[in-house]
């Protein structure tokens, strides 16, 4: 194995079933000391139990490995500080992250309650956030860290039905864009995992045939490539039935409009320019595009922007 985990300790969040379940003995059979937090809920996020994370820890024990058990619910702060308290004091530090928690209450915009739609948008986007800032001055401190959260589809293109928990995964392409510009000379590096798996979540909406080879093992191996030292950062790597791609955000080179044709008429008559995709190209920033749009309206208007 050129990829070993040995000597590292990952956390890793909704790992008593499904894909964390997975990505758990995945972990621990590369050598990590893992932490197998699960609130033990149901899909849609209703009651609580702690047999599911224990019976992975018992089975990465029978292995031969290391592992810990931690009931925190991600959304709570003080509940995961416990859990990386527990962690720290146990093996000493913490290397990898990896925030797969999350539920489901799938309706229409239209019937759907505001309550469902925090509470989504709460597992989803805090449930990543509060455990990234638990450990974030750790791993800068330490000078390492690896983190990889889940997204979906559902957030890159949309799925009907799943307005909550597409915003919800739609939001972690933010949070991972700021903090690989953010922990970048941390060698804190972090990446976003797009699976389409054969989970509890997925059970019912696709065929069997289908769901017999979007096995939760076939996209394991990819997120322990984002999470190895050599890592990438801000990578979207999309996974399902032994497949991967890797999912970029593009922008159009665009159109320069003088001061006397900016209206919506013009726009909309050269809207096929504004969007051709030839010459596209991702942006490395935010600012990168403030610096494209500025150089452009610049050389439209004959204005150097290196002239002091």
């Amino acid at each position: 194995m050129s990829i070993s985990f040995k000597g590292r300790v990952a956390i890793i969040t909704g790992a008593g079933v499904g894909l964390g379940r997975s990505h758990a003995l995945g972990l621990a059979a590369r050598g990590a000391k893992v932490v197998v937090n699960d609130l033990g809920t149901a899909a849609n996020g209703v009651g609580q139990s702690s047999d599911a994370a224990q019976s992975v820890v018992e089975a990465i024990r029978a292995g031969g490995g290391e592992a810990m058990a931690h009931g925190a619910n991600v959304t709570d702060a003080d509940q995961v500080k416990d859990m990386v308290d527990q962690v720290i004091s146990t093996w000493g530090k913490v290397d990898i992250l990896v925030c797969n928690a999350g539920i489901l209450r799938d309706k229409t915009f239209a019937k759907m309650e505001l309550s469902d739609f925090a509470s989504v948008v709460d597992v989803h986007l805090m449930g990543s956030v509060i455990p990234t800032k638990a450990l974030w001055e750790h791993f800068r401190t330490q000078q390492y860290g690896r983190i990889v959260y889940t997204t979906s589809a559902s957030g890159l293109y949309g799925n009907f039905g799943q307005s909550n928990y597409g915003a919800a995964k739609a939001a972690l392409v933010g949070l991972m864009n700021v903090l690989c510009q953010e922990g970048g000379k941390y060698d804190i590096r972090a990446n976003l995992l797009v699976p389409t798996a054969a989970t509890r979540m997925t059970e019912g909406l696709l065929p069997q045939k289908v769901l017999d080879l979007l096995r939760p093992e076939t996209i394991t191996p990819g997120l322990l490539t984002l999470l190895h030292e050599e890592a990438p950062s801000r990578m979207i790597l999309g996974a399902g039935g032994g497949c991967f791609t890797e999912t970029r955000i593009y922008e159009t080179p665009g159109v320069a409009f003088a001061d006397d044709e900016l209206d919506p008429d013009t726009i909309w008559s050269r809207m096929a320019e504004v969007r051709a995709e030839s010459g596209q190209q991702v942006m490395p920033g935010a600012f990168d595009q403030t610096r494209k749009y500025a150089a452009m309206a610049a050389a439209l208007r004959g204005i150097n922007l290196d002239e002091k």
